[in-house]
């Protein structure tokens, strides 16, 4: 590597690493804040806090990361072009495709890494943050329910205490409403939580059931002395978590079980989230291209640069703006999967063809403007003249 190169290199890695590290810290205070009733509302401690807003990383990194990536080549090149290193370079003889080298060695190294996560890290993320909420909703009593106030689960229970006394709850309501033809009440003068070979269960003490008859208002009625419930089918529907495609890892997407309900309902998720994940990387390469194609080009100072790093940003924009629409489509149509990889593939093409190819083009552009009527312009200057 030549000394070009690894200077380039230096200054395109530093303000990636910035970038990201802004972009990242930015996004996961939302993430934090977001989060933060798990320990002010649901008695979590500060580590479990800290590790489900740390497991949200890896899926930020792996959309901050092109962005990052477009700053960083826009910043290194502006950076030469204002220092006249660009004209340097050109003057010398350099052509696109050697001053491209750093910044290709480099988005192939963020490309890797953003693969990595999509594929591997960031299910693994999603699955292992699905099991610690499962668990976090599995001890609800515990951690979840507040004295005197109504607590209703996404499942569809509500559970109520009046009171507690040690480590004994007193006046206890808890409504089971999985099931709307079968909805159950259980109530109770005391109950206490209980841990069993790692299963948790609420402990009743004097109190009754009641159960709604299926397709009636009428309800049974049974009193009880001492009653246990199982706290862990409060957490899940029925008796097995089921995971969302993005909780599932890439060779379960691949090879997933035909006869499963869930999958045979959300089929298209599943399409979709797969090849999400294989066209992710190519953002990366599409973003920097694009910078590198609006600022590649030695400009003096007397060019504005401003237009071009615009039209930069509307060019990445356009292009992920597509990627999601065909991703979304993805959804409801195999066809759409064209999109998915089109869209990044696309802006690919179209930088590499200005990288390349800009100044033939724009010889011609130039021409095409200056003539009129099929004749140059200095045609008509000529013949106006005589």
């Amino acid at each position: 590597m030549g000394l070009i190169d690894r200077y380039i290199l230096r200054n395109v890695v530093g303000a990636f690493l910035a970038c990201l590290s802004a972009l990242t810290l930015v996004i996961w205070i939302t993430q934090i804040l977001k989060e933060l009733d798990l320990v002010t509302g649901k008695g979590q401690t500060i580590g479990i806090f800290l590790v489900v807003t740390l497991l949200s990383l890896p899926a930020l990194i792996t959309i901050i990361a092109p962005a990052a990536l477009f700053i960083a080549t826009l910043y290194a090149l502006n950076r030469l072009n204002g220092d006249s290193e660009l004209i340097v370079m050109s003057a010398a003889g350099i052509p696109p495709v050697r001053l491209l080298r750093p910044f290709a060695l480099f988005t192939v190294t963020v490309t890797l890494a953003v693969g990595v996560m999509t594929v591997y890290l960031m299910p693994q993320s999603f699955n292992s943050l699905r099991d610690l909420v499962t668990k976090i909703r599995a001890d609800f009593v515990a951690n979840i329910v507040k004295e005197g106030q109504f607590t209703t689960l996404d499942t569809g229970i509500t559970f109520h205490y009046r009171e507690k006394s040690g480590d004994a709850l007193l006046g206890i309501f808890l409504q089971d409403q999985r099931d709307r033809n079968k909805v159950v009440v259980y109530i109770a003068e005391r109950g206490q939580a209980v841990d069993v070979k790692g299963q948790s269960y609420l402990l009743l003490e004097t109190g009754s059931v009641q159960r709604q008859e299926p397709g009636s208002k009428d309800s049974a009625i049974v009193t009880f002395e001492r009653y246990a419930i199982d706290l862990s089918v409060f957490a899940q529907e029925g008796a097995d978590v089921i995971y969302k495609p993005r909780e599932r890892s890439t060779w379960a997407l691949m090879t997933p079980d035909p006869n499963e309900p869930y999958f045979k309902l959300q089929e298209g998720r599943f399409r979709a989230e797969l090849h999400d994940r294989f066209s992710a990387p190519l953002y990366c390469i599409a973003f920097m291209l694009i910078a590198f194609a609006a600022l590649g080009e030695a400009r003096t100072t007397r060019q504005g640069r401003g237009a071009a790093i615009l039209a930069a940003i509307l060019g990445v924009i356009l292009v992920r703006v597509a990627g999601f629409a065909a991703s979304s489509a993805a959804v409801r149509s195999p066809t759409a999967l064209i999109g998915v990889y089109g869209a990044p593939l696309a802006g690919c093409l179209v930088s590499l063809v200005i990288i390349f190819y800009g100044h033939g083009v724009g010889r011609l552009a130039a021409a095409l403007v200056r003539r009129r009527g099929g004749r140059p312009v200095g045609s008509v200057a000529t013949a106006g003249s005589s």
